[in-house]
């Protein structure tokens, strides 16, 4: 599989030959799934993001072993995506955040329009979920959203619908026979409530980055090893997905956390997206902007209503120092944020 690289370079993780007989990996894909809700020979697996990508390709492959039917939508659109549900009797997909955001902006009126009771499990990861988001797709569909933190280096963590409800923004915890540390800089490890970078082993699974060797050693530390992702465990255990180190804003001295900025105003209705980015500052290193995709066309004060909205709600440090509007995002085709674009695109 080839993952997108932070820098923007693909990487190819590369594991070696099982092995085994392909009926006993079609029987191994088809249990790992189950975990997730998914049943035998009883389902309709809706797919909306380009097959080429590691968890939708894994996904319903893993869903086509237990006898599902596949429904693949070519490109993502928030009303068609409720129409094919309703269509097609769909009962389970994998989605990632932005898709959530999209179809909650949907006027209440289309979302009443569809019957979406066929399903029964929505899967997300990719990228922090807002809190606000998560809990009103629950409110709407009900306690049947499950997500995992994971790559195509492997699966960290999981947690159910109830369990997250229990622990808003919760990632769960670890997975059985799983270490799991947070490492700080230089890599010792970071206490509960620290955040620090997620390093994970992958036993009996390894792997190495075809033809980088040196990138293959530089995410290692001993047996774990690192995609960048930023966390933090609570006393009792549980992951918490902070953002990815190459997107962490150093200002003052101070580190702000883009995902958590973005969170807050995608809670102001005018906002349909937003990206946070760090830009070059003389005085504080990097400065905060927000760019912000309107719901529609923008007031004349929108920017300042927006920045009195990150005032009231966010610490003095994290809030943008300005506001910049775009009309769309430059985003990976599963719908994962070009924050290098972005970033070369507003630093001057």
């Amino acid at each position: 599989c080839t993952p997108p690289a932070p820098p923007g370079r693909p990487k190819g993780v590369q594991r070696r030959l099982t092995g085994r007989p392909p009926g006993v990996i079609a029987q191994a894909m088809a249990d790992s799934v189950a975990p997730f809700g998914f049943q035998p020979d009883d389902g309709v697996h809706l797919v909306v993001a380009p097959l080429y990508h590691a968890a939708p390709s894994y996904f319903s492959l893993s869903a086509l072993h237990l006898g599902h039917t596949i429904v693949w939508r070519r490109k993502f659109d928030a009303e068609a995506t409720l129409r094919a549900i309703e269509q097609h009797r769909v009962t389970d997909s994998h989605f990632v955040p932005i898709h959530f955001v999209r179809l909650l902006r949907l006027p209440a009126e289309v979302r009443g329009r569809y019957d979406l009771s066929s399903l029964r499990t929505l899967i997300h990861a990719g990228a922090p979920c807002p809190v606000e988001v998560k809990q009103h797709m629950m409110d709407w569909l009900g306690p049947i959203v499950w997500e995992y933190l994971g790559a195509t280096e492997g699966l960290v963590s999981m947690i159910d619908p109830q369990g997250w409800l229990r622990r808003p923004g919760t990632v769960g915890r670890p997975l059985p026979g799983l270490t799991v540390k947070l490492l700080d800089d230089d890599g010792r490890e970071v206490t509960p409530g620290e955040a620090g970078t997620i390093y994970y082993d992958a036993p009996g699974d390894p792997f190495e980055y075809h033809n980088d060797p040196a990138k293959t050693r530089a995410n290692r530390i001993g047996d774990l090893h690192t995609v960048g992702d930023l966390g933090r465990f609570d006393s009792d255990g549980y992951l918490y997905l902070l953002d990815r180190r190459t997107d962490l804003i150093l200002t003052g001295g101070v580190n702000v956390y883009p995902a958590e900025v973005e969170q807050h105003l995608l809670t102001q209705p005018a906002v349909a997206d937003a990206a946070v980015i760090g830009v070059p500052d003389a005085e504080w290193g990097q400065s905060v902007i927000a760019i912000v995709q309107p719901a529609s066309a923008p007031s004349p004060d929108l920017a300042r209503q927006l920045l009195d909205h990150c005032a009231a709600g966010l610490a003095s440090f994290k809030r943008p120092r300005r506001i910049e509007f775009r009309t769309d995002f430059p985003r990976t085709a599963t719908g994962k944020l070009l924050r290098r674009q972005l970033r070369e695109e507003f630093a001057g």
